[in-house]
């Protein structure tokens, strides 16, 4: 099936984080596969970035479609992407492999939160390469139990696919297993929602968390709890904002998952769905808080003064009482800031908090179709 440029291998990516995950890595796969293949072939990638996974994420469905798909083009193996969670025979999916169709499919959250880009490319490679030894006829037999080497390795194993359609038979399949291995899917979920975009995206609850600061920060009550307050007080203060500010936004904006059937394996994704929100909107919530505390310290220094804050705290003003000054305001805005959020609109909330195919995966499972 090689063409005269050599074997074309199509990266088939949903867009988003999985199309940029492809095109970095299509930069470097020609030559790595070149250099790894037993028979001196040429390789040819290509990205083509289509939201393949609208709609399903039920692997038969996937499977099909990007076979039918690779069945319109002039590609020799087709590796497709998504950064949805797949799930198949109650385990959670790493990659799914149709030699007889030359087609693999790989889920990115199942490689975990770090180093994705190394080991996506590792799974590309190991299953472009099983792809194009299984079309020169080696053994499979000898393939076929081998477990994901480099960075893939430990809790990545491979098992026997469960019954299937003879189109939509995968005949080789590696999951993830044990608690290491659910915590590796849960870090990657959370990746690809990208936490960090939660902070531009809450922009009317952060004014209102500023606005609380500064106004607490010069009113001499607060200095006076500020100055009363121990450091395990502060902390579980901070802890009690925290918690309000996630929990206020998961309830208001709806992000909490409930599974729309009574099974073990809803119940489970959906503790893996809610798991990975409380996280994400932690991340981002804690990212606001740690620069809320900062804008308050700058803000203490420029406008606290000596005599004012000994005379009403009957202490002198030293280093030590900016700092717990900025973190006992931090949470005191923190909380003003949740109240804040119940302006933001739920759209602009889960499209902070979650990516663009977890977003529809969500629309989907709110609509019937899921679980």
């Amino acid at each position: 099936m090689s063409s005269a440029r050599g074997t074309v291998v199509a990266l088939l990516a949903d867009p988003d984080a999985p199309t940029e995950v492809a095109q970095r890595m299509a930069r470097v796969l020609p030559a790595r596969l070149a250099g790894r293949s037993a028979s001196g072939r040429r390789f040819d990638v290509e990205v083509v970035s289509e939201p393949f996974t609208s709609g399903s994420e039920d692997l038969p469905t996937l499977m099909s479609r990007i076979r039918d798909r690779a069945s319109a083009e002039e590609w020799d193996v087709v590796v497709a992407l998504t950064d949805l969670p797949l799930h198949a025979d109650g385990h959670t999916l790493v990659v799914d492999v149709q030699r007889v169709h030359g087609l693999a499919l790989l889920s990115l959250p199942s490689l975990g939160g770090w180093r994705l880009q190394t080991k996506a490319r590792q799974a590309v490679e190991e299953a472009v390469l099983g792809l194009v030894e299984a079309e020169d006829g080696q053994d499979e037999d000898d393939q076929r139990h081998q477990p994901l080497p480099g960075p893939l390795g430990g809790r990545i194993v491979p098992v026997e696919p469960g019954p299937a359609g003879d189109e939509d038979a995968a005949d080789l399949r590696y999951v993830v297993s044990g608690r290491q291995g659910r915590l590796r899917v849960l870090t990657g979920m959370v990746r690809a929602n990208r936490p960090w975009r939660l902070v531009p995206g809450l922009s009317k609850a952060l004014a209102a968390a500023l606005a609380t600061g500064a106004v607490a920060t010069v009113n001499s009550t607060v200095w006076s709890l500020a100055e009363a307050l121990s450091t395990p007080r502060l902390v579980i203060a901070t802890l009690g904002s925290l918690a309000t500010m996630i929990g206020w936004l998961i309830v208001d904006a709806q992000l909490w998952h409930r599974p729309s059937k009574n099974s073990p394996e809803a119940a489970g994704r959906a503790r893996l769905y809610n798991a990975s929100t409380i996280v994400t909107v932690g991340i981002g919530v804690l990212v606001c808080y740690v620069g809320l505390m900062v804008i308050n310290y700058v803000w203490a220094l420029f406008i606290l003064n000596d005599r004012v804050f000994a005379s009403m705290t009957r202490s002198p003003l030293d280093a030590a009482d900016y700092v717990t000054l900025a973190w006992f305001v931090a949470s005191v805005a923190t909380v003003g800031g949740a109240l804040g959020s119940g302006l933001e609109s739920d759209e602009a909330i889960r499209a902070a908090a979650y990516s663009k195919r977890e977003q529809e995966r969500r629309r989907v499972l709110e609509g019937g179709q899921g679980d």
